[in-house]
This record gives C-alpha cells, structure tokens and sequence, in this order.
C-alpha cells in the first residue's frame, strides 16, 4: 500500500524558518522524483519545489533562496526547509511522488501558516 505522510507543518511568525517532512511507504522510493507542492484558500495548487532521483533540485521562483528540498532514500523521506517565511507562504504543503513511468502518489498535506 503505497502510503506519503507529511508532518512537520505549523505556525511561525514572519522571517522565521520551519521544516517539513514526507515520509513514504509501498514504492521504491529512491527511484521516484520527489516533489512539494502547496495550495493556499482560493488559489490552485502550485509547485514549490522538485527533486530528481539524481538529487538534481528545481524551485518555483517565489521560493528559490528561501526553501531547500532533499532526501533521504535511506530514510524514505523528503524534506522542505523553509527560511524567511513570508505570509504568502501560507497554504497547505502537499508532497507528490513521481514514478520512473509516470505514476502519481500524493500525500494528505500539511498546513503551514505564516502569521504575527
């Protein structure tokens, strides 16, 4: 049963920095692309961030310098390390993996909020 759970999300104040992690069950892990997406109220769901089974990263543009994503296959789970969050980052961040042949597995998402 191919399973991604998130965890880690919460509130955090403006400028500061918190991490999110998805841990993955029922696939093989290290050789799937592994991606963070988030959706804010209203908004579609957008890319944030990618990272290739060659450990090759990708960000969104509103995000590169501020977040970090990596892996650990060992550990079968992906990290988000977001710093100088803004409001705007608010939203919940889902975790997707990507298999060699295109299947799509999503996590449940975890909720970030950014706010003094």
């Amino acid at each position: 049963q191919v399973q991604l759970v998130e965890s880690g999300g919460g509130l955090v104040q403006p400028g500061g920095s918190l991490s999110v992690s998805c841990v993955a069950s029922g696939f093989t892990f290290s050789s799937y692309t592994m991606a963070w997406y988030r959706q804010a109220p209203g908004n579609q769901r957008e890319l944030v961030a990618t990272i290739y089974n060659t450990g090759t990263t990708k960000y969104a543009n509103s995000v590169k310098g501020r977040f970090t994503i990596s892996r650990d296959n060992g550990k079968k789970t992906v990290y988000l390390q977001m710093s100088s969050l803004k409001p705007e980052d608010t939203a919940v961040y889902y975790c997707k993996g990507i298999s060699p042949t295109r299947v799509l597995y999503w996590g449940q998402g975890t909720q970030v909020t950014v706010s003094s």
